[in-house]
């Protein structure tokens, strides 16, 4: 199949919050290994991007689908809000992290009007009822992105998973993407 007849396909994302995470040389390789899956993702066709704009993985990977735009114009970053007020008790660097991936995204969906406890599970399966695959970050398969994945997987999605084993054999970085 040449690059005319690739049939077009939605990605959403998962990953964890900063806290979650590791730091430092460790988070950057990780960030390179999600840049080449995106830009992996993109060469493969797709065209839409989901995310769930919690800080983290959801917002930069929506930093990486914003980047991507530049050379593939025609990418599209659809931000899918759990509940109306979400952000709203962001602060300082976050916030304004937040608000600047809401004025790029080409949509904005709230899945909900007010928080309850299923507002984020609700928009986790929102996004992967519009997604042929799901690109997530997870360093513990017991919490909301492990969720996430298993979600996917059942409703038949290709997961496409970024893992601390991953990023820990990995030599040198993935994409040019964060190397500093």
């Amino acid at each position: 199949m040449n690059a005319a007849e690739k049939q077009p396909f939605s990605v959403c994302f998962s990953g964890h919050r900063p806290e979650k995470l590791p730091d430092g040389s460790m988070l950057r390789m990780l960030l390179s290994l999600l840049f080449r899956e995106i830009e992996n993702a993109v060469r493969a066709g797709a065209e839409t991007f989901y995310t769930g704009c919690a800080p983290g993985i959801d917002l930069w990977a929506a930093d990486m689908v914003i980047l991507l735009r530049n050379k593939y114009p025609s990418l599209r970053l659809i931000c899918v809000l759990p509940y109306e007020k979400h952000g709203k008790r962001l602060r300082g660097d976050v916030r304004y992290h937040y608000q600047t991936v809401l004025r790029a995204a080409d949509g904005i969906v709230t899945v909900v009007q007010d928080y309850s406890r299923s507002c984020y599970r609700m928009r986790n399966q929102y996004m992967i009822a519009h997604s042929q695959q799901l690109i997530a970050v997870v360093t513990d398969m017991r919490s909301g992105t492990g969720q996430t994945i298993r979600l996917a997987e059942a409703a038949g999605l290709t997961a496409r998973i970024v893992s601390m084993e991953a990023a820990a054999a990995q030599r040198t970085y993935a994409h040019e993407y964060l190397k500093f």
